[in-house]
């Protein structure tokens, strides 16, 4: 296949290896690797290539593949001239891909057995950096993503930025790249309701500093594995988070149905939003992972809980989560939120909770607001409820062996909502203190 790279035509090749020119490359179209490719390598030039997008640009990405088998992108960097895409872009319907979406990303493909990509480095890009659907055995690793992602019609961010890995991509690998300066998600899988999970996968070893959503997502998954990650600064700028549609900024985050996974020995600081959400975790651990804020309520506008247990996909049930050794250490609100049944939250370092003076500073901090049928919930340490989105009766449960402090956290250590007998789970060894 013949590429036309503004007036420069380049030979891509069903197998083999590809040299790019070296220097700056204007890219007016897709740089297209022919359908059905095997064993194929394509590198920049040893003195350095550059892809940067023309202002005319508007493929799927700047390097396209599909259906192929052995495919390696290395050595080059990617330029998606972000100034010059200034129209907003919101989300796609909840049934369309998000590769059948989004325009002028770095690297995207589909239908991929064995995809890597390595030492390559994104920049400005008005999508994503890394778009890869429906693949197998995939491979990111040393990567730097960097001023990327697009916003929406209210200026928000809209998820793009990062790496997103979807609709059932499996076998998958990102590691030791940083991500900075990110709108949308740094790393994340996500298939839409209906599709296959993603599967098999590791997050390890990356670096996040000012993301505005979540610096990590497992969306839809099964046996995916994220530790040694760190990252400061996840949920700025503070005018990118997007409100509207409930995007509050995580630091490891969760959605759809996810078992089977571990999340270990992660460290983030300055997080203005969720330490660890576990919406729709289940029959998996949370481990040794540490969240510090050193500030104060009013500089986490977008605060909230550190760890929250969701269940908002129908399709799996809040069940045998070990939640422990974890350290949170500065938060707006409570430490843990818990639902379901069957968990182990064993010792845990919850400091410093309740930054807002909840319930008594209602009308100084936003969301300081007793909630109704559940008055207890930002002001305790560890809240035990009966719901989240759907019922999920809280029995069976081990707390054992916290440190809990904070904001009268002697008299509001552990509490529980409405429906739920604190009988029916095990209490015992916990410390609480005020602070």
């Amino acid at each position: 296949m013949v590429a036309l790279l503004l007036g420069l035509a380049i030979s891509i090749p069903v197998t083999g290896r590809v040299v790019l020119p070296a220097g700056v490359v204007e890219v007016a179209e897709e740089l297209q690797i022919p359908a059905g490719a095997h064993e194929l390598t394509i590198s920049g030039h040893p003195n350095g290539t550059t892809l940067r997008f023309t202002p005319s640009f508007h493929g799927r990405g700047a390097v396209v593949c599909e259906r192929g088998v052995h495919i390696t992108i290395t050595g080059l960097a990617v330029d998606g001239a972000r100034a010059n895409f200034s129209t907003p872009v919101g989300l796609p319907p909840s049934d369309v891909r998000f590769a059948d979406f989004y325009k002028r990303s770095g690297i995207w493909a589909d239908r991929v057995q064995g995809l890597t990509i390595s030492q390559v480095s994104f920049v400005n890009m008005p999508a994503f950096s890394v778009l890869v659907s429906r693949s197998q055995q995939v491979r990111i690793g040393n990567v730097l993503v960097k001023d990327s992602g697009g916003r929406d019609g209210r200026s928000r961010n809209n998820t793009s930025g990062g790496v997103l890995l979807e609709e059932g991509t499996s076998d998958f690998e990102v590691s030791d790249s940083v991500f900075e300066d990110v709108l949308g998600n740094g790393v994340w899988t996500h298939s839409n309701y209906g599709s296959p999970r993603n599967a098999r996968g590791l997050i390890a070893g990356n670096r996040f500093h000012r993301i505005a959503r979540d610096a990590i997502q497992v969306g839809h998954a099964t046996s995916v594995r994220v530790s040694g990650n760190s990252g400061d600064r996840i949920g700025y700028p503070f005018d990118a988070v997007d409100v509207e549609r409930s995007g509050i900024p995580v630091a490891i985050d969760t959605s759809g149905n996810v078992d089977r996974s571990i999340y270990t020995q992660n460290r983030f600081t300055e997080v203005n939003g969720k330490c660890i959400d576990l919406d729709g975790f289940h029959d998996g651990a949370v481990t040794f992972n540490t969240c510090v804020n050193k500030g104060v309520a009013a500089d986490y506008p977008h605060g909230q809980a550190g760890i929250v247990v969701n269940n908002a996909n129908p399709g799996m049930r809040s069940e045998r989560i070990t939640i422990a050794d974890n350290t949170i250490d500065g938060v707006k609100f409570t430490g843990l939120f818990l639902i379901g049944s069957h968990h182990t939250v064993a010792r845990n370092k919850l400091l410093n909770l309740n930054l807002a003076h909840c319930n008594e500073n209602a009308a100084q901090y936003y969301g300081c607001i007793a909630i109704p049928g559940e008055p207890k919930l930002l002001e305790s340490g560890i809240y035990i409820g009966a719901k989240g989105e759907r019922d999920a009766p809280s029995t069976g449960n081990v707390i054992r062996g916290n440190i809990i402090t904070g904001w009268k956290m002697e008299q509001r250590c552990i509490a529980v909502g409405a429906h739920v007998d604190m009988h029916a789970n095990i209490l015992e060894g916990n410390v609480c203190r005020n602070q």
